[in-house]
């Protein structure tokens, strides 16, 4: 047996492992080289493992290449020296672990160990990763090392210059010379180590797990140092002198806690301390060989320790509040949750949450020992405990999900067919043959019948799986019993995850519904009988919105609408004026988000990722805006991921802009709207709006069509949707028309009441816009279309009140002055109409039981309903089933910005109810 003989000046040392047999492609002078240099280190009177301040313990240790194992040179009487302590255990102990990012600096290893020595815990163990970005750097050696990159060396000075630039920040007099001794100690052999393993060309995975450790190793030693300066005794332990494990492939290992126990035992009794720094990730296997605990091995290490000592808690302390709702990358309003159950964390952390890993929380859970996630750099915040299931039952909808995550990058593979219903063993070939090719299965979704089984596997692993099941099924799919083997690409999983969904109705269905309103669809589901979970498979194109609609729908966050905004005009910008003065009020009292994330006219536009400034959009849209292009504002706020609500708000009477509606509700944007053009056009065009609108959770609101702030369309849907029977509807549905008619009495001249309701701003530039009884005729199309008349604008005859010489006027200022010449002619009509106790009143009707409408001048006694108005009021009356001896009336103004751009709010804040605001 060929052996090496190793001094005890480190424990680092100690463990420079290789196993011949798989380094025989070294050439000897590269053993050689290691062997020197170990067999030049002086004994300092030390056991293997122990820190500096016991030296009292003699004896050598010697690596036997050939069975890569450690074995003691001088036996000592341990027994002696083990009988003088007793490890205790209970809630005496507190357990930290401080991840590469809290040691990063040498402000910050003091910072941590103020941290340690504020706890007031009787007994403290720290576990400590390597300096941040170093366990990188130590892969690295290792890598350039066997890829025969001369650089190694250059890469591993710039290891030591960092620790040593660290420690002359930290420390000082003696304990600083320590440290820098055995620094250059350490760094003296891992040059040796690596010359072998560039002589090579290969390192085994111990030889690198061996390189890798030391970061652990000087990390734990200067934060014991630097407490100690403090005057607390401190020691620090290399872990792996107590923690073993047995690797068992797949990249994970399982530690031995009876083996581990007696070590630390053994360990305490040498060195018995109120405060221990331990390394994180590495470990021994059984047979002494260094090995580590893999990515994320730090918190694993903490968790075992926990456990081994019985602890009353660990804390993790990183760089983040707590564990978030949602990952804060992809939902903004997520929020940092005070308590998860060891089962929750679990979950959330299998689907790709940032919070532990699953074997983190393992050895705790045997012995309910609480995980406290806190943020290092905000020791104020208080985290977030994992723990037994929370003692709240209240059993509401958002108390029973606690979160959501997502795992990318996924493919779903569908395999399908009759002849698979019935057949014991299908599920098990087609597993079998995923094993084989090594793929990791995500989630598996089976229906009843059996007659398809879908699964998700990572996207860079779907072109294995796929060849090895039309291989494995290749006579399957040839005879007909199997129909496919589908891979459908870019997916993504999203998944709820709280511990009281099983015993709480309702959690699927409001799930769903968030995902539908959102237009959001699912491809796959999944849901274990625990209930823990709730998982879902849908385009990874779609994953940040239905990740943002869930999170809001729970009210874990308010519910957020995307809003564009076309036609900054008169009702447009009152709109955003109604809309900058209620935002406040709506988040905090209705937890609703508006977002205005765009503004367009006909020749500018601006848009936002996030909102604009509702106090600065006039500026903006004079300085920063771009010329009008509506297919990139559409693009702009149909293509945002961070808002699963986009909805558009037309606040023009364009006919190309309503012609649009169809197109933007089929890709998931709802639509409000003033705009009577889309209702009111071609019927087939409105047929099919409808249709699609019925079809879908995508919503269509117009009430400000026709009675602008008045509810007329919501009062007449809901007497159809409760069964009643529409006769008649009659009304004064132009707010102009009101005005002037309702005014026109005494001596004063038709002329002189157009004009004053011009100047008033009632009438459109050209007051023959008005007179003509287009838009009366508009709404009482849309209005006949409601109660279920199939009628076009050219089945309504219209009474124009603009006499057919002025018509042909080419400018509105030409028809004003012409207009006093039909006075004369308008005085006898209102004279006639007085003489009979009656006064003119222009309405539209829509006769529903002889399917018809008109819209004329009528005239009707002053004990009338329409005859009591005032000033711009608009007034309609539904005759029905019901109402049939006394009418329902809908009464108030029917005019101006301010009320049309109310009732366009209204819709706004309806639909936001619909997708899950409280209403």
């Amino acid at each position: 047996m060929r052996s090496l003989a190793v001094a005890s000046s480190h424990p680092g040392a100690a463990f420079a492992a290789g196993r011949t047999r798989r380094l025989r492609a070294a050439s000897a002078s590269g053993r050689d080289a290691i062997s020197q240099r170990w067999r030049c280190e002086k004994t300092q009177g030390r056991s293997f493992g122990s820190s500096p301040r016991t030296s009292h313990l003699p004896g050598r240790l010697y690596m036997d290449v050939s069975k890569n194992m450690l074995t003691p040179i001088a036996a000592v009487s341990v027994e002696q020296a083990e009988a003088s302590a007793h490890l205790p255990k209970g809630d005496m102990w507190s357990v930290h672990k401080f991840g590469g990012t809290c040691m990063g600096t040498s402000q910050r290893i003091q910072n941590v160990a103020d941290i340690v020595l504020r706890d007031p815990s009787e007994r403290k163990l720290v576990v400590v990763s390597a300096m941040s970005k170093v366990t990188d750097m130590m892969y690295n050696l290792v890598n350039k090392a066997q890829s025969r990159d001369d650089s190694y060396i250059i890469a591993l000075d710039e290891v030591f210059e960092k620790h040593m630039a660290t420690a002359k920040d930290l420390l000082g007099g003696e304990d600083l010379a320590r440290f820098l001794s055995q620094l250059h100690t350490d760094v003296s052999n891992l040059k040796a180590m690596l010359r072998a393993i560039y002589i090579a060309g290969h390192a085994t995975e111990s030889f690198s797990d061996f390189v890798v450790g030391h970061g652990e190793l000087w990390s734990a030693q200067m934060l014991s140092f630097a407490i100690k300066k403090s005057g607390t005794p401190c020691s620090w332990m290399d872990m792996r002198e107590v923690l073993v494990v047995n690797p068992t492939g797949s990249n994970q290992v399982d530690p031995d806690y009876l083996e581990s126990e007696k070590r630390l035992e053994k360990w305490f009794a040498r060195q018995p301390a109120e405060t221990i720094i331990a390394t994180g990730f590495i470990a021994s296997t059984p047979e002494n060989i260094p090995t580590t605990l893999k990515r994320d091995g730090s918190d694993f290490s903490a968790a075992i320790i926990g456990s081994l000592v019985k602890a009353s808690q660990v804390t993790i302390w990183t760089d983040v509040d707590g564990v978030f709702s949602a990952d804060p990358r992809k939902v903004n309003e997520a929020v940092i949750l005070s308590t998860l159950s060891y089962q929750e964390a679990w979950e959330m952390s299998y689907f790709g949450a940032n919070v532990l890993h699953p074997r983190t929380i393992i050895p705790v859970m045997k012995y309910n020992i609480p995980i406290i996630i806190r943020n290092m750099f905000n020791i104020s915040a208080p985290g977030t405990m994992i723990c037994q299931q929370p003692a709240n039952e209240d059993g509401d909808l958002e108390a029973c999900v606690k979160a959501f995550a997502t795992i990318d990058k996924l493919a779903l593979v569908n395999v399908e067919g009759t002849g698979m219903a019935g057949v014991p063993g299908t599920a098990s070939a087609i597993f079998g043959a995923v094993k084989d090719v090594g793929a990791n299965v995500i989630m598996i979704s089976q229906a009843s019948s059996e007659h398809s089984v879908c699964f998700a596997v990572p996207e860079k692993e779907v072109a294995a799986v796929s060849a090895a099941l039309h291989v494995r099924f290749r006579e399957a799919l040839s005879s007909g019993r199997l129909s496919k083997v589908e891979v459908i690409h870019n997916c993504s999983i999203l998944a709820a995850v709280g511990l009281r969904m099983a015993s709480t109705p309702g959690v699927s269905a409001t799930l769903f519904d968030a995902l539908a309103k959102a237009n959001i669809n699912v491809r796959a589901i999944a849901q274990g009988c625990s209930e823990y979970n709730i998982t879902v498979v849908l385009k990874q194109e779609d994953c940040v919105r239905a990740l943002r609609a869930a999170h809001s729908r729970f009210f874990l966050s308010k519910t957020t609408l995307a809003v564009g905004i076309i036609g900054p005009g008169l009702i447009g910008r009152t709109l955003l004026n109604q809309l900058k003065d209620q935002a406040a009020v709506l988040k905090e009292n209705m937890n609703i988000d508006l977002r205005v994330m765009g503004i367009t006219g006909s020749r500018a536009m601006v848009l936002s990722d996030t909102g604009i400034d509702l106090a600065q959009w006039q500026e903006q849209l004079k300085t920063e805006a771009e010329p009008s292009d509506l297919d990139k504002f559409i693009y702009h706020l149909s293509e945002n991921q961070l808002f699963p609500n986009r909805v558009l708000v037309d606040c023009t009477a364009d006919t190309s802009v309503a012609s649009h509606y169809y197109d933007w509700l089929k890709k998931g944007i709802h639509v409000i709207t003033p705009n009577k053009k889309a209702n009111s056009g071609p019927l087939d065009r409105y047929l099919k709006l409808r249709t699609l609108q019925r079809a879908s959770y995508t919503h269509y609101f117009y009430e400000a069509t026709v009675g602008a702030g008045l509810p007329i369309i919501s009062t007449l849907c809901g007497l159809l949707e409760t069964g009643d029977k529409i006769l008649r509807i009659e009304g004064i549905f132009s707010g102009t028309l009101s005005y002037i008619f309702n005014n026109f009495e005494g001596t004063r001249t038709f002329s002189d009441v157009v004009a004053e309701a011009k100047e008033a701003g009632y009438t459109e530039p050209d007051p023959r816009d008005d007179l003509s009884g287009t838009d009366v005729a508009r709404k009482v199309i849309i209005l006949a279309r409601e109660s279920g008349l199939r009628l076009e604008l050219s089945d309504i005859p219209v009474m124009s009140l603009v006499p057919e010489a002025l018509r042909s006027c080419s400018t509105a200022d030409e028809y004003m002055q012409k207009l006093p010449s039909f006075d004369q002619d308008w005085g006898r009509e209102r004279k006639d109409a007085e003489a009979a106790g009656e006064v003119l009143r222009y309405v539209g009707v829509v006769d529903v039981v002889n399917k018809k409408g008109q819209v004329e001048l009528r005239r009707y006694k002053r004990d009338h309903p329409f005859a009591q108005l005032s000033g711009s009021d608009n007034i309609i009356a539904f005759t029905t089933s019901r109402y049939k001896e006394q009418p329902l009336i809908v009464r108030g103004p029917g005019a101006g910005a301010e009320v049309t751009a109310g009732g366009v709010f209204c819709d706004i804040l309806r639909l936001a109810s619909y997708l899950g605001a409280p209403s």
